[in-house]
């Protein structure tokens, strides 16, 4: 049977790329972001937006390009996000 992500998965794996892996200091541009999570631009787009508006990622322009960084209210909401989810692994639940 194939498990799919949830919602919250994809989007802590997308905050994770911006935190760790940025291919420069000026953030990941959506392509990248688009090959790293996985996921169509259409989804993505409509993920990052709220990203954005929520506070959890800053959209910064290089080039022409958007860019995107994780920002520190979106770092505090990752490591909530990943001790929630270690303790419901714990108890054989998925987020």
């Amino acid at each position: 049977m194939q498990v799919y992500r949830t919602h919250m998965k994809i989007i802590g794996d997308i905050l994770t790329t911006t935190r760790d892996e940025l291919p420069d200091e000026q953030g990941a541009s959506i392509t990248y972001l688009i090959r790293k999570a996985n996921i169509s631009h259409g989804r993505i787009s409509k993920i990052l937006g709220t990203l954005v508006s929520q506070g959890l990622l800053e959209q910064t322009s290089s080039d022409g390009a958007c860019k995107y960084k994780i920002s520190h209210t979106g770092r505090e909401f990752l490591q909530a996000y990943n001790t929630f989810n270690r303790f419901a692994d714990s108890f054989g639940l998925t987020i």
